[in-house]
């Protein structure tokens, strides 16, 4: 199909529309999956510290006591307290997170850009094609080729039923 104006074509139309989906149906959906994921070992992380120490500050009161079992639980309950906070804060498990929350708003915004540059009716609005695919390749760690191909890819795909093995994202 022939060029329409302005560097646009209905091929880049229907190619960019075809890289929203695999931003839709894999980048995002993996992203939001691991980020649930950090979340809850953050939560449990947040939850597990301090509720050890407690355990480790009331379990020493009991050590005078003389019974090997009450000398052992504070000991066992201190050190567990500081793996934890020792993994939570030193693995930074709370910044793993918020990466995944920023590239699920990085994918967000690329939807929204190409859906509303491609939306817009009037040719002589819009972006230049050929330099809005240029940026799309950029943003997604792609060559113009590796991005034409993924589209395809994912079109002949979907037309089979088939999920596509492939993220749109070549940068994180």
């Amino acid at each position: 199909m022939g060029k329409m104006s302005n560097g646009c074509s209905q091929d880049l139309e229907m190619e960019m529309r075809e890289i929203v989906e695999v931003i839709k149906r894999k980048d995002s959906e993996d992203y939001e999956r691991l980020g649930n994921i950090a979340l809850k070992v953050n939560k449990s992380l947040a939850i597990a510290g301090p509720l050890l120490t407690g355990i480790a500050a009331i379990g020493s009161t009991f050590i005078g006591n003389g019974s090997s079992f009450a000398a052992s639980v504070p000991l066992l309950a201190g050190s567990m307290a500081a793996a934890v906070n020792t993994f939570e804060h030193g693995g930074q498990v709370g910044m793993v997170f918020e990466m995944y929350r920023a590239s699920g708003g990085f994918f967000n915004l690329l939807e929204t850009s190409i859906e509303s540059t491609f939306g817009e009716k009037d040719l002589e609005k819009r972006e230049n094609g050929e330099l809005f695919e240029m940026k799309m390749t950029l943003q997604l760690g792609r060559s113009v080729s590796e991005l034409r191909e993924l589209a395809s890819k994912s079109a002949s795909y979907r037309m089979e039923g088939v999920e596509i093995d492939e993220f749109a994202n070549k940068l994180f």
